[in-house]
């Protein structure tokens, strides 16, 4: 038996930030700047690192944690990424990233769309495609 689900207005205009847990708060801000090129806006009096990718709306918070805890989950027991950029050089910044020692997974293909994972200093499964 399915549901019929009826659309409402929704309230809501976008997603305007993300909040991530990091365990090095200076570590992580120089790498989410240095090596994905986000731009620091502030760093909050929770110690909250603010940054903003090129001229889009979404903010990454940076959280500082003690707790062994992450911004991904699992799904059948297997690490799912919560976060996933796009790029339309994938395969250069899949080498750059290589280069620059950030843990990486392969590219993969999957109908046409190529994708791959990577991880921030914390231990954060991110993701970006094309």
């Amino acid at each position: 038996m399915s549901k019929s689900v009826s659309k409402s207005k929704s309230y809501l205009n976008q997603v305007h930030y993300i909040r991530i847990p990091v365990r090095d708060s200076d570590q992580s801000v120089k790498w989410y700047t240095e090596i994905l090129g986000l731009e620091l806006l502030t760093i909050t009096e929770e110690s909250y690192a603010v940054l903003k990718m090129n001229e889009g709306p979404m903010l990454l918070v940076l959280v500082p944690t003690e707790d062994d805890t992450y911004a991904h989950f699992s799904v059948k027991d297997e690490s799912a990424f919560s976060i996933g950029f796009t790029s339309p050089l994938l395969k250069e910044f899949h080498q750059y990233l290589i280069e620059n020692d950030v843990k990486v997974d392969e590219i993969t293909e999957d109908h046409g769309h190529y994708y791959f994972h990577f991880y921030d200093p914390s231990g954060n499964k991110l993701q970006v495609h094309w």
